[in-house]
């Protein structure tokens, strides 16, 4: 689980940001695919000093004794080891984490802050934010090697075709397209990579070719959203 000495060893970073779509609830072929056993959340108290969490399972099988005991130690560790800046120890040690690390915000306008750790085998997506009254950290824990080669894949982006199989255009894993509907209305969705021939658009689950049937049929244009 660690070092020469079998001692735990975590390397952090700011997350990049096609990282950032791993550190919410996936749809269940996602989480499959990426290994994402669970994940934990926990606020600090109103006073910011307390450490409340609670634990939902995504994938159950692999929340093994061993992974039991690394996310234990991976917490404390974040908690209580000065080696890695105490970003958990409290409220106000989480802020001055994530403000001497600003390459972590997801958003100028936003206080969600995103944070990869990675021990040899497994994965921890922290989602942060400083503010008193809310969920200050979320952190979903994946099977590293699973986690990596989904996210390897899902670079070559979503594929969207004609019922011929011709490709019309490419959007990247997160991307969102517009549906023109006949009657002039639109409708905009994000989409998300499976795999090489099957995509979901919104929360539904598609091959490529009878997502293409489907819009044919009914009259609808897609088009991507980005760039535009």
């Amino acid at each position: 689980m660690g070092g020469a000495n079998g001692q735990l060893e975590l390397t952090i970073r700011p997350m990049k940001p096609e990282e950032r779509l791993y550190c919410y609830t996936q749809s269940n072929q996602i989480m499959a695919q990426t290994g994402c056993i669970g994940h934990l959340r926990a606020d600090m108290g109103s006073d910011g000093r307390h450490f409340y969490s609670d634990w939902d399972d995504h994938i159950g099988s692999l929340k093994t004794d061993q992974f039991k005991a690394e996310l234990d130690a991976v917490v404390n560790a974040l908690r209580f080891d000065g080696k890695y800046g105490g970003m958990l120890k409290d409220r106000r040690s989480l802020a001055a984490f994530c403000m001497g690390r600003p390459e972590g915000a997801f958003d100028p306008d936003r206080y969600d802050y995103g944070y990869r750790v990675d021990t040899e085998k497994y994965a921890y997506m922290l989602r942060l934010d400083p503010n008193p009254g809310l969920y200050n950290v979320y952190c979903y824990c994946y099977v590293r090697e699973w986690l990596n080669r989904h996210m390897e894949r899902a670079k070559q982006g979503i594929r969207f075709i004609t019922s011929a199989y011709k490709e019309l255009f490419r959007i990247p894993d997160g991307g969102e397209i517009r549906s023109q509907l006949p009657d002039g209305r639109h409708l905009d969705e994000v989409c998300r990579y499976i795999d090489e021939t099957h995509l979901e658009v919104g929360r539904h689950l598609y091959h490529i070719c009878e997502f293409a049937e489907l819009m044919e049929r009914a009259g609808i244009t897609v088009m991507p959203l980005e760039g535009r």
